[in-house]
């Protein structure tokens, strides 16, 4: 697939993630989840809030607020007041634990990963929350991403970035809760390659297609509805964080990236590091659903 990718915000992210348009509003929405800041634009206007707290996905309530994922919780943040409402309390008692990847799913709940700031091993968990039941998905993971939905299939899609596997979890096409076991959806561990393929942020389109950052690997790869590799994006720099779906026909993706740990010798991906990236496709994505409460 022919794609070049422009620079869509020149702002640099220590750990650009998250993602997010808003459909309604027609704005994209990221993060820099170390330097605890939510950013977004409005044409050339630049808009940032600094938040107290590391937070690194979001979903859309309504038009002036998004749900945000951050190391308490699940809160509902205003964007025209600033305010933040606690709605649910995930690991607040641990400090040495974050939120990672998280995205709505098309039955209005939410799917958030925790990790170890330190990154240590095991000490992450997958997490699914609905306005009534939050319910652990799986435990003893590392770095939880590549969160993602396939409503048509009835199934969601995760991985745990350095088994560098991505799973299909089926699900309930009713409730959207897990209901089977999940399966091996894309194993890059058989993939030679240098640098490895590590999968990181993910998104589904339109076709059912599932498109994946790889961090180090400077680029987003799709993949088919049975797991097979199709094409390949490749972006100016290293740490490809997270893809995300947007503009008025939802036909460009933004992908967010990282200057936090690069490669000494890469030099090239310096320049560029951590800025945010958009991609004109001959792919439609599909809009974020909106979280239920």
């Amino acid at each position: 697939m022919t794609a070049t990718p422009q620079i869509f915000d020149a702002r640099a992210c220590t750990l650009g993630e998250g993602p997010l348009w808003h459909p309604e509003r027609q704005q994209l929405f990221w993060f820099d989840i170390v330097n605890r800041r939510l950013l977004s634009r409005q044409g050339s206007q630049l808009l940032d809030w600094s938040l107290d707290r590391m937070a690194s996905a979001a979903g859309w309530i309504d038009h002036d607020h998004l749900l945000l994922a951050s190391e308490t919780g699940l809160s509902r943040f205003n964007l025209e007041t600033g305010t933040d409402d606690l709605l649910c309390e995930i690991e607040a008692d641990n400090p040495l634990t974050r939120s990672n990847d998280g995205r709505a799913d098309p039955w209005g709940g939410f799917w958030m990963g925790t990790m170890s700031k330190a990154g240590d091993p095991g000490q992450g968990t997958l997490y699914r929350w609905t306005a009534t039941e939050l319910r652990v998905i799986e435990t003893g993971m590392s770095t939880p991403n590549a969160i993602c939905f396939d409503q048509t299939r009835a199934c969601a899609f995760y991985t745990d970035t350095k088994t560098r596997i991505i799973w299909r979890q089926p699900v309930d096409p009713a409730t959207g809760w897990p209901d089977k076991e999940k399966q091996v959806f894309v194993d890059l561990r058989a993939t030679s390659s240098s640098p490895e393929y590590k999968p990181d942020g993910a998104v589904i389109d339109a076709d059912g297609c599932l498109w994946s950052a790889q961090w180090g690997s400077a680029r987003v790869a799709r993949y088919s509805p049975d797991g097979q590799a199709l094409s390949a994006i490749d972006l100016p720099t290293g740490h490809t964080s997270c893809p995300a779906f947007g503009g008025v026909d939802l036909t460009t993706m933004y992908v967010t990236t990282a200057r936090q740990k690069l490669p000494a010798d890469r030099p090239e991906w310096q320049e560029t590091a951590g800025q945010v990236f958009s991609v004109s496709l001959p792919v439609t994505g599909c809009a974020e659903p909106r979280i239920a409460l």
